[in-house]
């Protein structure tokens, strides 16, 4: 049954040669492409419930090769099965991912690159949200590490196959809590100081966007907004951003709904963006691959 409390999300995510921000409490309904994507190859972290599995849903409707990441892997394939049997759509595979471990970020990266011939669009969904002090295998904070650590790396990993599609998207699931976000590098894994699971929570959100902000920048890329409600309505942008060709082509904007504006002024920090990128590379071990993409000629 459909929850009808509204959700804190936003979508902030870089199409390649381009980004999308979308922020929270759509008023918006329902998607308003038509568009298909048969044939097409698309990643859903955190794709087993909620918003993730609503995405996954619609996205196998239209015709996609879908491929759900999730810890949790039973709840994963019952949520694959499901979804086979009610799109009618066989091309749903569950595949493990733990976002909270590099290692198996590294493996889920590596079957996918070598089984993979593009990838069309990553929708990085997953996420954890005010949890107590706990700490990723890699010893991260919890928030930091799932949220925007694990996505950076898997993005960064995958880059080459969503550039092999031609016109590959990317899409980070980000919240309205980066409003009140700041990122402390002197401590981004709470170490030194009283843990504060909301600031931690907030931190993780704003790194999402400012992630954003500099991959779209490495890549020549627009920013965009959308808003979201509940876990079917709430998956409406994701799978607009996935879709819409009425995107193809825009550029270096960021709107609330059909209007241009700005996100929070901090998420604007180009500065700080670019050091976030530098800190994050060296934090996952991405200082030894390919940690600085390389600008695209291809437009989303």
């Amino acid at each position: 049954m459909m929850s009808k409390y509204i959700l804190p999300l936003s979508i902030a995510g870089t199409v390649i040669g381009g980004a999308v921000l979308v922020k929270d409490y759509a008023t918006g309904g329902m998607c308003p492409s038509k568009a298909t994507v048969s044939g097409k190859t698309i990643i859903v972290t955190g794709a087993n419930t909620g918003i993730g599995k609503e995405t996954a849903r619609e996205l196998a409707s239209r015709g996609g090769r879908i491929i759900m990441a999730c810890r949790d892997m039973e709840k994963c394939e019952t949520a694959a099965r499901e979804i086979r049997g009610e799109t009618l759509n066989h091309h749903v595979y569950a595949k493990p991912l733990n976002l909270a471990s590099l290692k198996s970020i590294r493996e889920f990266a590596k079957q996918v690159n070598e089984e993979e011939e593009n990838i069309n669009v990553l929708i990085n969904n997953a996420g954890i949200m005010r949890c107590p002090h706990w700490k990723t295998e890699d010893g991260f904070e919890m928030q930091f590490g799932v949220n925007h650590l694990g996505h950076f790396l898997l993005t960064n990993l995958l880059l080459e196959k969503l550039k092999n599609s031609g016109n590959g998207r990317i899409i980070n699931v980000s919240s309205l809590a980066h409003k009140v976000g700041q990122i402390d590098f002197n401590d981004l894994n709470w170490e030194n100081k009283k843990y504060d699971t909301k600031a931690a929570y907030c931190q993780s959100k704003l790194a999402n966007i400012l992630f954003t902000r500099e991959l779209a920048k490495r890549l020549y890329g627009p920013f965009f907004s959308l808003l979201v409600k509940s876990p079917l309505l709430g998956a409406q942008p994701s799978i607009y951003l996935a879709v819409a060709e009425e995107l193809e082509g825009v550029s270096g904007k960021y709107f609330d709904v059909n209007e241009e504006k700005d996100p929070a002024p901090q998420a604007l920090d180009d500065e700080t963006a670019k050091h976030l990128w530098e800190v994050s590379a060296e934090l996952v071990g991405l200082k030894n691959d390919n940690s600085d993409p390389q600008p695209s000629n291809f437009q989303c």
